[in-house]
């Protein structure tokens, strides 16, 4: 469905700019309003205040509580998921998550070239190394046939380890991340994994509530990250989460984000080095309300991605990022892939984002091709060619729960 529209016309009444006024005045028909327009916002209410302002006056306020250990039940009854481990962020959560399916120092671990800098991140605190691979237009996520062709002509089999005949490294586990709430095509992802005996660790930082045929993502590998950062669909502030259905790598997950402390009425004994990444309970306390309105604030998504399509739906300047057959996104991020230029599509889409940021609505491009960036400019990669073009004319559009009123 998000394949690549026809390019547009190079004519005097197809400039950059008219295209840019063009969908400024569709946005301003769905957001509704005149006044300025943020990209994300939170919405908090009373339920927020009355269970924060519980938790201060219970004084556990750190990472042990009732509300950190309801969090994490409400969280794993929502995903499908058996066991959900709370922790201080969804970068945390994904550097814990790759430690738990094997991720070693010097490794190779695959992942998209067009993803937040986190995904990275996480990876390299692992003292791994990012191997960046392509995107399709379909799902704005990792290309799984793509991956396997690339895959075949770079691997051979050492045993049980998968090694980069052109780096010599061993390639220990593959990444997707599910961009702007849309899933990966997991199912297809999941056949070139075993194809190659690569383990799955799920960036499914921007995607609670999006399904991949009716599977929660963040459920399909050995663990899968979230993120309940301010501008996530729900918040606890700063705040993250692992998902795994393996019993034995939730309470290893646990471990290692409390500091590897041995349980003691008294003593402070720890058996490896490890990580002070549990959430704390006042920020659980937001996320236990945050969870109660989830689903409300997921059909209003809907209501408000509703609108752009229809907006968009007959626009020769840019097609609606939408969901694909068989996936039931959160559209965490509304966004819209502008058509192609004869000319620089940079140029295009920099004079949208500057045109519609200066009529008081935020938008945003995707992040730069983690590739690019001189931190990780020297990493493998695969041809990026659709990850590059994707990047060059997506913008992301006002995308707040508040933009839609609450469900009758």
């Amino acid at each position: 469905m998000n394949q690549p529209i026809a390019t547009a016309k190079d004519s005097d009444a197809d400039t950059n700019e008219a295209i840019a006024n063009d969908i400024v005045s569709r946005v301003r028909s769905v957001v509704q309003t005149s006044d300025f327009v943020a990209l994300h916002e939170p919405n908090l209410g009373d339920i927020e205040q009355r269970y924060v302002a519980d938790c201060v006056a219970s004084g556990w306020v750190s990472s042990v509580g009732k509300y950190v250990d309801q969090f994490e039940q409400d969280l794993a009854r929502y995903t499908g998921s058996k066991f959900a481990v709370a922790t201080v962020n969804g970068t945390a959560a994904l550097h814990v998550s790759l430690l738990l399916a094997g991720v070693e120092r010097d490794d190779e671990v695959i992942c998209p070239a067009l993803s937040f800098v986190a995904t990275a991140n996480a990876i390299s605190y692992c003292g791994a190394i990012p191997h960046f691979v392509d995107t399709e237009y379909r799902t704005l996520g990792m290309d799984a046939g793509k991956l396997a062709t690339y895959l075949s002509e770079i691997t051979s089999v050492d045993g049980d380890r998968l090694i980069n005949r052109v780096t010599g490294r061993r390639i220990s586990a593959i990444v997707p991340m599910h961009t702007l709430g849309h899933s990966v095509d997991m199912q297809a992802l999941q056949a070139t994994a075993t194809t190659f005996g690569l383990p799955i660790v799920e960036d499914a930082a921007e995607s609670l509530g999006t399904f991949c045929n009716g599977q929660h993502t963040g459920t399909f590998g050995v663990a899968g990250a979230l993120s309940f950062n301010g501008n996530k669909i729900m918040t606890t502030g700063g705040g993250g989460a692992i998902l795994t259905n393996d019993e034995a790598t939730a309470a290893r997950a646990k471990h290692l984000t409390t500091t590897a402390k041995q349980p003691h009425p008294w003593r402070y004994v720890h058996d490896e080095i490890a990580f002070n990444y549990r959430m704390p309970n006042l920020n659980a306390a937001m996320g236990c309300a945050q969870l109660e309105r989830f689903p409300d604030f997921r059909e209003r998504k809907q209501s408000l991605a509703n609108r752009y399509r229809s907006q968009f739906a007959n626009s020769q300047s840019a097609n609606f990022v939408d969901q694909w057959e068989g996936e039931s996104s959160n559209f965490w991020l509304n966004a819209i892939l502008l058509a192609r230029t004869p000319n620089s599509p940079l140029s295009r889409r920099d004079t949208v984002l500057q045109k519609t940021n200066e009529a008081g609505l935020m938008t945003r491009p995707m992040w730069e091709l983690l590739s690019d960036l001189p931190i990780y400019s020297t990493c493998p990669r695969s041809d990026l060619a659709v990850s590059r073009d994707i990047a060059e004319r997506t913008v992301c559009l006002p995308s707040s729960v508040g933009l839609v009123p609450p469900a009758r």
